[in-house]
């Protein structure tokens, strides 16, 4: 009985890629408002690590999800669940957050140099 309640070593595999989407799409969104927040306090040197530090954590996300997609395209053909949609849609909107929050910190500079 207890075997059948064991994940295949496949599927812990693509769980585990899953997770990392997820995980560090997270992150990458918490990390782009935190610059959003240096920012209105005029710490760009922060609110420019920040970013830096969400584009790291898509990069990695991104990895995972190349990963994913050259098993896919060699045959390896991943099962699509409600977790790995939401893994997806985790990415694209830290991917989104982050766009908008490189505007955001934008406007904060220029609205800074022009109070100079």
């Amino acid at each position: 009985m207890a075997e059948e309640n064991q994940v295949p070593v496949e599927k812990e595999a693509s769980l585990e890629t899953i997770m990392g989407l997820i995980v560090n799409g997270g992150n990458a969104k918490s990390s782009a408002f935190e610059a959003i927040k240096a920012a209105k306090e005029n710490d760009f040197e922060t609110a420019d690590a920040k970013l830096k530090e969400a584009d790291n954590f898509l990069t990695e996300a991104h990895n995972s999800q190349t990963s994913m997609l050259t098993a896919e395209a060699n045959g390896d053909h991943t099962h699509v669940s409600l977790l790995l949609v939401h893994s997806q849609d985790h990415m694209m909107n830290a991917i989104t957050f982050r766009d908008l929050a490189g505007e955001i910190v934008d406007l904060y500079r220029r609205l800074a140099a022009e109070d100079k």
